[in-house]
């Protein structure tokens, strides 16, 4: 079924683009040019493949875990810091962009 130019327009006011007549003319003919390249899709019988919500499936975490590599060099925690203009522990100190209080955090 073909987008009507009322669709388009629905689409175009949603997605707050003003066309004129012309173009909206042109991107009507232009997403039903785009509608039908997808077409070949509906060969195929897809009632039985489960659905992917995401394309790494069940992975919950896929970082690796923080090691220190010796063929690395790494800076020293003092060499790392000895430059910030406020610390607080083996942290930088910066201000607070959350909160009301105003205060470094």
């Amino acid at each position: 079924m073909p987008l009507t130019r009322n669709d388009v327009a629905a689409i175009a006011d949603y997605a707050r683009i003003a066309l004129d007549d012309d173009e909206l003319t042109a991107m009507c003919d232009y997403m039903n040019e785009a509608v039908d390249l997808l077409e070949p899709i509906l060969e195929y019988e897809l009632g039985a493949i489960e659905p992917t919500y995401h394309p790494i499936g069940g992975l919950s975490n896929v970082m690796s875990a923080d090691e220190v590599d010796s063929d690395v060099r790494a800076l020293s925690l003092d060499d790392a810091l000895k430059n910030a203009g406020a610390r607080e522990g083996r942290n930088f100190r910066v201000p607070s962009i959350l909160g009301d209080d105003g205060g470094d955090r």
